[in-house]
């Protein structure tokens, strides 16, 4: 009786990006010690990251949060959340994995990031290879595990972060804001209580409210 071969399972596809050569091959190495059999791809930009996710079918993707857009231009946190919101919404049922020394700013797209169908885990860079590994096969598993963020309750919207970056990164006031914005200055005093209540900011004697809602948004994250 003739035997029939089974068809040989698809292999592993993991994709890598991190603007760090050195970091690229403590990862790789480090994947490869777990999933020999994996096939490990690398990208070091944003442009790069999406032309793999476009060529090969995807296990998971390991995404440094600072990278650059291209090979002309400077690493940058937004352009790592810029690719994970692009992901997340391409690629909805796509497993990810952050590993990042700058965890905090995923609280910009915490409402994105709770809805995201796959698995989605996070690892801060200092962790030991084998936290790295765990993440991983939990974000295969399809699991979420984003507990050490230690995110703030409470809504975040867009326009709050677009307030603060037009505060703090352009100096500007509130009626410029407006302006940038669209919106009136009465709701843009209503943008900062919330952002304030979220942050846990409120009128203290003595103390520069504008700049004590600076340093807990810096420290939560919301901006860099």
């Amino acid at each position: 009786m003739m035997t029939q071969d089974l068809p040989k399972s698809r292999k592993r596809k993991l994709l890598v990006v991190d603007d760090h050569e050195l970091m690229l091959g403590g990862i790789i190495d480090t994947l490869r010690r777990k999933y020999p059999e994996a096939e490990i791809l690398t990208a070091q930009t944003f442009q790069s990251a999406l032309e793999q996710l476009e060529r090969f079918q995807l296990d998971l993707v390991i995404v440094d949060l600072s990278i650059p857009e291209d090979s002309e231009n400077t690493a940058k946190i937004d352009t790592g959340i810029k690719l994970l919101q692009t992901v997340m919404k391409q690629y909805p049922n796509l497993n990810l994995v952050v590993l990042s020394t700058y965890l905090k700013a995923l609280v910009r797209i915490k409402d994105e990031i709770d809805e995201h169908k796959g698995g989605f885990t996070v690892v801060d860079k200092g962790f030991s290879g084998q936290v790295m590994l765990t993440r991983v096969d939990w974000a295969l598993q399809g699991l979420t595990h984003t507990k050490d963020l230690n995110m703030l309750k409470g809504e975040v919207k867009p326009e709050w972060l677009e307030l603060l970056t037009l505060a703090f990164h352009e100096e500007l006031q509130d009626k410029a804001i407006a302006g940038r914005m669209h919106k009136s200055e009465r709701t843009v005093v209503h943008y900062w209580t919330k952002i304030r209540d979220v942050l846990g900011v409120y009128p203290e004697g003595g103390k520069n409210l504008r700049i004590q809602t600076e340093m807990r948004a810096r420290e939560e994250g919301f901006i860099d």
